[in-house]
């Protein structure tokens, strides 16, 4: 299947297997990593033509939705889920052999996403425990983690949570800045911090929530001002109105698209050099704008749940069913 894209078109690849991708990390238009359900992850060298298999030993039991990549031979993986199904694994080998770094002990944290500003600094986040987000970090390439105090963080809405959906709940920008993505409550918010995750601020946003499964499930930053936010309602039966917004002051105001994307949208990202280019994706379709968010126009009706674009002008899209699918040929 191929869609018309900027002159080019999402092209499948075989990765030889049914797993769900909702973590993708493209490391240029050859090197991209995906990780998915029943421990997989996979690593391609060569633009999608073969696909190795190099998931950590043992995690068949566990759901991947977040892989962060430092070129084709180290990564971070993270495993979702209450208790000790929250984990994170590690490699510096092009995943031959794994080292499991962190182990959720806290029955309440659910982590769901992760970032890295850099090779070194990194965090995750979980669901609320006590009443606030959760901040996981690591100095060393998340190589060991630390919860963060929680003293800098506001309180979270009744029934807030993030959506492990696409790995894009938490994102970053520069040396320091991070966005989170919630939802689940009265009002969908996106929180904001300029010091690694230390003290946090915290924004409404027009997405409409109201529901466990309503909010923000994805963001995209290009710099530390201009922001792209998706979602809606990830039940197949429910419709996602006004399920887009933008920010030009780097998340304290957020403005409704005037067309906003047309359904449930879990991933998204900034095409490559362009200042007004995006594209977000979902189990429905791939939509594209060029306005940096005012409006998007669907492009492609192929399921996906996340996506990333590389400085090198390549993007990826990964999601059911062993989907992997580069842009153009």
């Amino acid at each position: 299947m191929r869609a018309r894209v900027t002159g080019a078109g999402w092209k499948l690849t075989d990765t030889g297997v049914d797993a769900r991708f909702r973590g993708l990390d493209a490391v240029s238009r050859s090197t991209a990593w995906v990780a998915g359900s029943e421990g997989t992850v996979l690593l391609t060298r060569d633009g999608g033509r073969r696909w190795r298999d190099v998931s950590p030993p043992g995690a068949g039991k566990l759901e991947f939705r977040d892989v962060e990549a430092f070129g084709s031979r180290g990564a971070v993986v993270l495993a979702i889920g209450p208790g000790e199904d929250s984990r994170v694994f590690r490699t510096e080998d092009a995943g031959a052999t794994w080292t499991e770094t962190f182990r959720n002990d806290h029955p309440d944290a659910f982590y769901n996403c992760l970032t890295f500003f850099d090779r070194r600094h990194g965090l995750a986040v979980s669901d609320p425990v006590d009443g606030r987000f959760r901040i996981l970090s690591t100095r060393d390439g998340g190589r060991s983690w630390k919860v963060l105090p929680d003293r800098g963080m506001p309180p979270a809405s009744k029934g807030e949570a993030n959506f492990a959906a696409s790995g894009q709940c938490l994102v970053s920008a520069g040396r320091d800045q991070v966005w989170m993505a919630a939802g689940g409550a009265d009002t969908s918010r996106v929180y904001h911090s300029t010091d690694r995750g230390r003290n946090w601020t915290v924004t409404d946003t027009p997405v409409p929530a109201g529901a466990p499964e309503r909010g923000v499930f994805a963001l995209a930053f290009q710099g530390p001002r201009h922001g792209l936010a998706v979602g809606g309602d990830f039940r197949p039966e429910k419709d996602s109105p006004r399920a887009s917004a933008t920010t030009r002051d780097g998340g304290r105001t957020w403005e409704p698209s005037g067309r906003p994307v047309p359904e449930y949208r879990s991933g998204v990202s900034w095409l490559p050099y362009s200042r007004h280019a995006a594209l977000a994706v979902g189990p429905t379709g791939t939509d594209l704008t060029v306005n940096g968010g005012r409006s998007w126009q669907t492009v492609d009706r192929g399921s996906f749940d996340t996506v990333d674009c590389t400085p090198d002008l390549g993007c990826w899209a990964a999601g059911e069913k062993g989907r992997v699918a580069r842009l153009g040929g």
